[in-house]
């Protein structure tokens, strides 16, 4: 593995115990999966999140994950989409490396603005031709305010986590 946990087990170059690494992998993509991403693309995640430098070729992630090229392709596709993970090559090399990205959660939830943008201007149009008095209309009315809200709460705590970011340098 080129992962930074070449060679790595209990009591090697690292102190990494690869068997515990496994179960972290598999435990945090259980609960990615339950919280709804797809199973395969979480422990995708998960592996590329408990590499040392973040990133993992194809043929790593097979092999640690004990899944098919098929596999790592569709999980990475869904990563991609969702803007959790790029695809980058090593110098002098024809494979793909898939790297997380830079302030992963930061970002992944910074994107998420731009889906309520859209979810709030389709709710709004929804409202107006269902009629904003009818309680379609007015449930319709009530869901884009909340996606109004929790966009303003969002950009002010993305604020404040760069912020902390910046005081703890």
């Amino acid at each position: 593995m080129t992962s930074g946990t070449e060679g790595a087990g209990a009591g090697a170059a690292g102190g990494r115990d690869e068997e515990a690494v496994a179960r972290f992998v598999e435990r945090f993509a259980a609960d990615m999966a339950e919280a709804g991403m797809q199973r395969m693309a979480a422990r995708v995640f998960a592996a590329l999140l408990a590499a040392d430098d973040g990133s993992m070729t194809s043929a790593d992630l097979g092999r640690q994950l004990q899944i098919s090229p098929a596999a790592v392709s569709g999980a990475i596709s869904y990563l991609s989409q969702v803007n959790m993970v790029g695809r980058e090559r090593d110098p002098g090399s024809r494979r793909d490396r898939y790297r997380l990205h830079e302030e992963v959660w930061y970002a992944t939830l910074a994107g998420r603005d731009q889906v309520m943008t859209r979810w709030e201007r389709t709710l709004r149009d929804g409202a107006r031709s269902l009629g904003e008095d009818t309680p379609a209309g007015a449930r319709l009315t009530e869901t884009a305010e909340f996606f109004e809200f929790l966009q303003e709460e969002l950009l002010g705590i993305l604020k404040r986590w760069r912020e902390s970011r910046k005081t703890e340098s």
